[in-house]
């Protein structure tokens, strides 16, 4: 089990970039830490979430 944002998903073995698919986050206006690193966008495709590691997805939103 992967904790994203504090919720528990049985998607360990996928990418950061396969998860993010099955949501709707803007990919443009997200950052993403697993275990605590920032995970740069260059490497959503690489990363593979592994069992009990935990994840944060943060949107960043526009305004003044």
């Amino acid at each position: 089990m992967v904790k994203i944002n504090g919720e528990e998903w049985n998607i360990a073995g996928k990418t950061v970039a396969e998860y993010l698919a099955t949501t709707s986050y803007n990919s443009k206006r997200i950052a993403v830490e697993r275990n605590g690193d920032i995970v740069p966008k260059s490497q959503y495709g690489e990363i593979v979430l592994e069992d009990g590691d935990s994840v944060e997805v943060v949107s960043f939103v526009g305004g003044g």
